[in-house]
C-alpha cells in the first residue's frame, strides 16, 4: 500500500473567524437591516462547513457505476447528462457542424478597464469567416469571469497528482456547499468543449503566459484526459482507493480526443510564439488534431507601441486580421475533412508507451 502523505493542511476555521469570513460578503451598510436574518443564515453556513456538507443533494449511483449504492451528487449527476448529451450530438453525423470559439482575455468594457479586448475584436473576425463557411459558432467568452455576477471557474485542486483515478470526468471537486465553492461555470464548459466538432482559442499574452481565466479553465479540463467517469470505484474521494486503481493499471481515457483545434495569440511585447507553443502542445496532447500551420498563429499588434492606442493598432493590421480569417476558413476546413472520415485517417491510432 503507498502511503497517503499528510501534514500540510490548516485546521478549520474556529467560529469566530468563520463568521468575519462569512460576514464579509455583506459589509455594504445596506445590509444592516436584515442582520438578524444574515446571523440565521451564517448559523446555516457554519453547520454544512462543520459538518463538511459538501454536496447536500444526492442519490444512489444506479446501475452502471462500480458501487450502485453510493451516494452521488444530484448536481455531478446532471453535468454528466449533459456531456453525454452533447457526445452525442458530436457524434451524429447528421447534426451541424460546431465550432467552439474561446476569448481568452480578462478585458471587456463591462468592467473596470471600460473597453473591449482586442481578442474579442480578433474572434469576431474569426467567427464571421465560420458563419460564412456554414458553421454553427458557440462564443464562449470567459471575460465574463470579470464582469458577471456570482461566475467562477474555480481552481483545480490537483487531484491527478495524488492519482489519475482521483480526477474524476467531469470534475467532481465541485460545487462544494460546505465551502461556499459554488455557481461554478465549468459545468457548463464541459458540455460545450464536449458538443464542438473544433475549439479556436483567441487569447493575449499577460506576462508571457495564458490570462488566469484561460488558465483556470485549461487546469479544469485535466479530468478531460484520463479522469475517471465513475466516483463510486473510489468512493468519492477516497485517496487510498485511487492510487490502488491506478498502480493496478490505468488506460488515461481521452474523452475529448479526435476535435480539431486552431489558436490566435497575440501580444505586444514579448512571450506569443512560447504561449502558443503551450497552447499548442497541450492541445496535441488531449488528442485534439491541428487544423494545419495557417490554424496556428501568433503575432504582435502594436510592438512596443503604447497600450492607448492599441486598437488602432489592430485597424492598421489588415495582414493580421486576414490571418485571423485564415485560422477560421483551416479549421472550418479541417471540420469538413474531419466529419468526412478523411483527416482521422491521416492521424495513425498508435497506443501512447507514456499516457500520463
Amino acid at each position: 500500500m503507498i502511503e497517503v502523505r499528510k501534514g500540510q493542511a490548516p485546521a478549520p476555521l474556529d467560529r469566530a473567524a468563520f463568521g468575519v469570513r462569512f460576514r464579509a460578503s455583506f459589509i455594504d451598510p445596506a445590509f444592516r437591516a436584515e442582520e438578524p436574518a444574515i446571523g440565521r443564515l451564517e448559523e446555516i453556513a457554519w453547520a454544512a462547513y462543520i459538518e463538511g456538507r459538501k454536496a447536500p443533494f444526492t442519490q444512489k449511483a444506479g446501475p452502471g457505476y462500480a458501487d450502485p449504492d453510493y451516494d452521488l451528487s444530484t448536481e455531478w449527476i446532471a453535468t454528466k447528462q449533459r456531456i453525454l448529451e452533447a457526445q452525442q450530438r458530436w457524434a451524429d453525423p447528421a447534426s451541424p457542424s460546431r465550432v467552439l470559439l474561446i476569448c481568452g482575455s480578462a478585458r471587456n468594457d463591462g468592467t473596470c478597464p471600460g473597453e473591449m479586448s482586442k481578442t474579442f475584436r480578433l474572434l469576431d473576425i474569426a467567427r464571421a469567416s465560420l458563419e460564412q463557411a456554414t458553421i454553427q459558432v458557440d462564443v464562449l467568452d470567459l471575460s465574463l469571469l470579470t464582469s458577471d455576477y456570482g461566475r467562477h471557474i474555480h481552481p483545480c485542486k490537483g487531484c491527478v497528482s495524488t492519482a489519475m483515478p482521483l480526477c474524476h470526468w467531469p470534475c467532481s471537486c465541485y460545487p462544494n456547499h460546505a465551502l461556499n465553492q459554488t455557481n461554478d461555470w465549468m459545468a457548463e464548459i464541459y458540455e460545450r468543449w464536449a458538443a464542438a466538432h473544433a475549439v479556436i482559442i483567441v487569447t493575449p499574452v499577460y506576462w508571457y503566459q495564458s490570462p488566469s481565466p484561460l488558465k483556470l479553465m485549461i487546469d479544469r479540463l485535466v479530468c478531460a484526459d484520463g479522469g475517471n467517469p465513475d466516483p463510486t470505484s473510489t468512493s468519492g474521494k477516497k485517496a487510498a482507493k485511487a492510487k490502488e486503481l491506478e498502480m493496478a493499471g490505468w488506460d488515461y481515457p481521452q474523452h475529448l480526443a479526435g476535435r480539431a483545434y486552431g489558436l490566435i495569440v497575440h501580444g505586444d511585447v514579448a512571450g506569443v510564439e512560447g504561449a502558443r507553443r503551450a497552447l499548442s502542445d497541450w492541445l496535441d496532447w488531449m488528442g485534439f488534431i491541428d487544423a494545419g500551420a495557417q490554424a496556428r498563429l501568433d503575432r504582435f499588434i502594436g510592438y512596443y507601441e503604447p497600450y492607448a492606442n492599441s486598437h488602432e493598432a489592430l485597424d492598421r493590421d489588415q495582414a493580421v486580421q486576414e490571418e485571423a480569417r485564415n485560422v477560421a476558413r483551416a479549421v472550418a476546413k479541417a471540420v469538413l475533412e474531419l466529419r468526412a472520415g478523411r483527416l482521422q485517417a491521416a492521424q495513425p491510432s498508435l497506443s501512447r508507451p507514456r499516457p500520463k
